[in-house]
């Protein structure tokens, strides 16, 4: 132990005289190793700490404070109080020591073994012996991170020294200006008055040595490397003064006086603040200062042109009613928020009947504001400003000012629907119901879309306060809706009244199925039935009426006694679909959409998707199978692709919130169905028996394409459910996908097979199918024909795979970028590469319960980036176009952060995609350069002649798309620093009047918009 204290005074003598500062890591590692002691340090510091020079005993501090910061948790409790009272005794030394003594005492105060007083002892000699604002910005961090640890750690000592703590903390806090320091200590204010410690007589002082700072005006500079913003610092400081209520004698006044300000931002806060101080002040503190605040409120929303002062100056009135109104009045005594809401509708409500009206919006704001705090509110403006309202529409003849009225009734009528949970039998809006009915059914029968288009919008709010409308005011309402939707031409009117059926339909099921399915099923009999009154409409009326009827027959259906009526019309309607018709195959599409809309209803509710599973799945299957013969004269809609790819969402949707019981009960029948030809369980007739689909003798393929129900079904159960026969039906699919040359088919197949694959429990069975496969793809990709069936299946699987992290999945990858090169499947690989970044709508996704695992991308971006650029340039001139169009895919699908790890290594690529004569390379690579120009402009920088000249040539492109892709980058580009981008000023400008006069709308837009930046490159103040 004499060599161990010999060698850390050999080390502390060269720290100190030898000015060797990496000597203070060696010390701190001999203390953690044990190789010495504590003590053995201090002694060795000895002749350091007692030296008369003022300059050696401020490094011998450093070094004692540089490795107590480091090893503070090895002390003992003795060795604390030692340096406690060492430290104590240092403050009173030589202001070059200070410094050292603050981050030596910041250490102890980390101490766990600190003995009981120290803390209060440590506060009191800072206090006495430390100006703190006269030390650094870093020490006067120290001093406050000291107070902040022992607060955390020794409140309840703290809280011993009464007052005087608080003092002692406006002390140090007092004339602060660093903004990393001022974080710190708004937050310790906060605590001293969330913690309850005594401020005694310093309660003004307490917080005038932080209202000082209101309203925060910091703006960080440019290169701040701290982060720190302005809204942090706002933040902090309002939590200080709104923390008590005790600061509102104080802070009241000074806010009012802030709200005169011509500073928005000033303005902005104050208002902020302002909101704030309602939910931790009262009555009491607010009563004196109402009128002031009202009256700057008020301003603010009838003069401003700020639309973000608007909106804070109402949060601040709601605010302030909902402060008054949980006070309780007290027999005898004032109701001030009665007196309150008295002085606001005085103010307000004679604009409400100004001919002009040029008021009415600002104060109807206001009213609404106050209106939505509480209750009380809403009864108190609604029982004055309704009849006033219903009195003015009656007055007014003009159907823009009759709109605007009650689209503030509207508002009013809406916020009624806050308060009706609690107070269910206290509707405000019962007393003028019968007024409020008449005035929008009449809205509803106007010549105005503008005022039909309110009028159903408050329809709708009325409907919505349950037991308000009595049933006739609910099936008057329903036939005005059947009329606009039915019979109204604008289509707007028609939306807004499909939304409010649906809207309404929840809470009145009964009256909108006598009242509305009827007249709807009706609509859609009309489309079958051959009568002169039929003939005499317009084809085109007559689709109208049908597509909305459809519409609407799977909006309203949100209850299950409405399901029970919908879903059989629309399967009814979909058997009628006559063959041959392209505008049959439409409605049949169009119907299948309502009842996929109607799926999407049916999630949320077990007892509703298993009605609209055991009623439309079967009825689906079973139209599929009935027209699906191989007697080629004989056509059907149900044979259309287009058709069948619409039913798949509906299957898919449903069948991905099966409960488990009828789910195990419905893959027996389906896989049964697709493998062996039973067809018991449907419910169609004429469904032929010898249903085959992985048969050969299809030569029209209606059957074999009936793999895409399949797929829908099998691939979106949970992957808790087994799937009989699994490894048959796979290896079925398998075969078709390499045999069948119907395109639909076959990618259908691939799909279904991918869907399993993914959900494939790892272990022996599935390593068997992969390799089995695997087999197959590289069979048939070595012969000349099939070679597309089986680079589809070779695609999908690799997705599958990919999405799982399965370990083939490399492998097969590795297969795609090799026919990258290949002459006729090179293009097919690059598109594929899109197919594997990008997610599907109908398989393999979270919808369908795939196994996906997270940040799939980019793993798949660092194990195959490398590679593509290795491709590019091994390849062949005429094939390098693939791997630029595969990379563009890639590099478009992840996030810009992990993009801007590899930019250095891929701009030049990059650049070389720019001219590949490639439309969609070209698209891809406009599309992942436009968040670099903005987000790495340095880098970018490099490239700017290359850039310029090649997107400049892009704004003649014959796509609209890339027109428009290379003027937003010709836009991004003025974020390159101004040196390098002033020097093409001229030659941009002059290249983009082009643009100005393109046919398009959208590109001519782009173009106004970057050749403005451009022109105001180099400007003051830019």
């Amino acid at each position: 132990m004499a060599a161990d204290a010999d060698g850390v005074g050999l080390l502390v003598e060269e720290y100190v005289i030898g000015q060797q500062d990496n000597l203070a890591a060696e010390v701190t590692a001999g203390l953690k190793s044990g190789k010495f002691k504590m003590l053995d340090v201090v002694e060795s510091l000895g002749s350091c700490l007692t030296s008369t020079e003022p300059r050696t005993r401020a490094r011998g501090v450093q070094l004692l404070s540089q490795t107590l910061q480091q090893c503070y948790n090895l002390l003992s409790e003795m060795e604390v109080q030692v340096l406690t009272a060492f430290y104590e005794n240092r403050l009173k030394d030589h202001h070059l020591l200070v410094p050292s003594v603050l981050q030596g005492l910041k250490a102890l105060s980390m101490s766990q073994v600190l003995p009981e007083g120290l803390a209060v002892s440590i506060l009191k000699a800072l206090f006495q012996e430390v100006h703190v604002q006269s030390l650094m910005q870093i020490d006067r961090h120290s001093v406050y991170s000291i107070i902040s640890n022992f607060m955390e750690s020794r409140e309840e000592e703290l809280k011993g020294l009464g007052s005087d703590f608080t003092y002692g903390f406006i002390q140090a806090m007092d004339g602060e200006k660093d903004p990393r320091n001022l974080l710190l200590a708004f937050k310790l204010a906060r605590d001293i008055v969330v913690k309850k410690f005594a401020m005694g007589p310093f309660v003004e002082e307490f917080f005038e040595v932080t209202s000082c700072y209101f309203p925060i005006d910091f703006s960080p500079p440019s290169s701040d490397p701290h982060g720190i913003t302005q809204e942090e610092l706002v933040l902090s400081l309002r939590a200080v003064l709104t923390a008590t209520s005790q600061f509102a004698e104080f802070f009241l006044p000074l806010l009012i006086e802030k709200l005169d300000s011509d500073v928005q931002s000033a303005k902005l806060d104050s208002l902020q603040t302002l909101t704030s101080c309602c939910h931790s002040y009262g009555q009491k503190e607010l009563m004196e200062y109402l009128p002031s605040l009202w009256s700057n409120i008020r301003r603010e929303v009838f003069q401003t042109d700020s639309k973000k002062i608007e909106s804070e100056a109402l949060s601040a009135l709601q605010a302030l009613t909902s402060c008054l109104s949980r006070s309780v009045v007290e027999a005898g005594s004032e109701d001030i928020l009665d007196s309150f809401l008295s002085t606001i509708l005085q103010d307000c409500k004679h604009h409400l009947c100004e001919p002009d009206m040029k008021l009415v919006w600002p104060s109807t704001k206001l009213l609404q504001a106050s209106a939505s705090a509480s209750h009380r509110a809403y009864h108190k403006v609604t029982y004055t400003v309704l009849p006033l309202l219903l009195e003015e529409y009656s007055k007014r003849t003009q159907s823009s000012q009759r709109r605007t009225i009650l689209e503030m009734l509207h508002g009013f009528i809406k916020l009624q629907q806050k308060w009706l949970q609690d107070l269910e039998d206290e509707n405000a809006l019962a007393v003028q119901k019968e007024s409020l009915c008449i005035l929008v059914f009449s809205a509803l029968t106007d010549c105005s879309v503008h005022l039909q288009l309110v009028g159903i919008k408050t329809l709708a709010a009325l409907g919505m306060q349950q037991g308000l409308l009595s049933q006739n005011d609910v099936e008057l309402a329903v036939s005005h809706l059947n009329r606009l939707i039915l019979e109204e031409d604008d289509h707007q009117s028609c939306s807004a009244a499909i939304e409010a059926s649906g809207s309404l339909s929840a809470i009145y099921p009964s009256a909108f199925i006598t009242k509305m399915v009827p007249v709807l099923l009706k609509e859609l009999q009309t489309d079958s039935m051959e009568t002169e009154e039929k003939e005499s409409l317009s084809q085109s009326k007559k689709l109208l009426n049908t597509q909305r009827s459809l519409r609407t027959l799977a909006v309203i259906s949100t209850h299950l006694s409405i399901l029970k009526e919908t879903v059989p019309i629309l399967l009814q309607h979909l058997r009628e679909a006559h063959q041959g018709s392209s505008l049959d195959a439409d409605n049949a599409i169009a119907t299948c959409h309502s009842l996929h809309v109607i799926a999407e209803h049916c999630r949320e509710s077990v007892e509703s998707n298993w009605y609209f599973f055991e009623t439309a799945v079967p009825c689906l299957f079973g139209l599929a199978l009935q027209h699906a013969k191989q007697d080629s004269g004989s056509f059907s809609v149900f044979n259309e692709e287009r058709v069948l790819s619409s039913m798949v969402p509906i299957i898919s949707t449903t069948c991905a919130h099966l409960e488990p019981q009828l789910a195990s009960q419905s893959v027996l029948h389906v896989v049964a169905l697709f493998l062996n030809g039973d067809v018991s369980f449907l419910s169609e007739n004429n469904i032929p028996h010898h249903f085959q689909p992985f048969k050969r003798e299809d030569p029209e393929g209606h059957q074999s394409r009936l793999i895409v129900l399949l797929m829908a079904f099998i691939c979106s159960l949970p992957r808790t459910f087994a799937v009989p026969e699994q490894e048959k039906l796979m290896s079925e699919l398998v075969d078709l996908c390499c045999s069948c040359h119907h395109l639909f088919t076959y990618i259908s197949a691939a799909k279904c097979f991918a869907g399993l694959i993914n959900k494939f429990l790892a272990g022996e069975p599935l390593d068997t199918v992969l390799q089995s496969t695997l087999r197959r793809i590289e069979q048939g990709l070595a012969q000349n024909a099939g070679r597309v069936q089986i680079f589809t299946l070779l695609l999908w699987v690799t997705k599958a795979l990919i999405l799982r992290y399965h370990p083939l999945a490399e492998k097969l990858t590795n297969k795609l970028l090799e026919l990258l090169a290949d002459p006729e499947l090179g293009p097919l690989a690059s598109d594929g590469f899109f197919l594997l970044m990008t997610d599907s709508p109908d398989i393999l996704s979270k919808a369908t319960h795939a196994n996906i695992r997270i940040m799939y991308r980019q793993r798949f971006f660092t194990e195959n980036v490398p590679k593509l650029v290795q491709g590019f340039h091994l390849a062949q001139e005429d094939k390098k176009s693939n791997y630029l169009k595969a990379l563009s895919h890639v590099l478009n699908s992840i996030p810009k952060q992990v993009l801007m790890t590899e930019l250095p290594s891929l701009l030049s690529l990059l650049m070389e995609a720019l001219h590949c004569p490639d439309q969609v390379v070209q698209l891809s690579t406009l599309r992942c350069l436009h968040p670099l120009l903005m987000d790495a402009p340095q880098v970018m920088s490099v490239h700017a002649e290359t850039l310029v000249t090649k997107l400049l040539a892009l704004t003649a492109s014959p796509a609209m798309k890339i027109r428009i892709a290379a003027l937003q980058c010709i836009h991004a580009l003025t974020q390159l620093p101004n040196h390098v981008v002033i020097p093409y000023r001229a030659r941009v400008i002059r290249a983009l009047a082009k643009p100005l006069d393109d046919k398009k709308r959208l590109v001519r837009k782009e173009a106004v918009t970057a050749r403005g930046e451009w022109f105001l490159l180099g400007a003051p103040g830019r």
